[in-house]
């Protein structure tokens, strides 16, 4: 049997918590995506993020293409059962 390198954590909510206090990107249900700084977090993955970048993708009528805004938020509460994934490294836009 392999042995497995258990030192980013043993549960998969240690990899979130090697993340606090450092900016994390976050991606929710609806089309939405955060970028800030990890403050908190709970075993439901509910987080609280500072200094949030919200990036909100909305289809609009007559377009192919999805439109994104953006908004800046000082403090943001994320309940946890809109979270589908959590990286320290957001991913690159073409």
């Amino acid at each position: 049997m392999t042995d497995v390198d258990t030192s980013g954590g043993s549960e998969p909510l240690d990899l979130i918590g090697l993340s606090l206090n450092e900016n994390v990107f976050v991606k929710l249900r609806g089309g939405r995506e955060l970028y800030g700084l990890l403050h908190a977090y709970d075993i439901h993955c509910s987080m609280v993020l500072g200094n949030v970048e919200e990036t909100v993708f909305e289809y609009v009528e007559g377009s192919p293409k999805l439109e994104a805004r953006k908004k800046k938020s000082e403090m943001l509460f994320v309940r946890g059962d809109s979270v589908i994934l959590v990286t320290s490294n957001p991913p690159k836009r073409p």
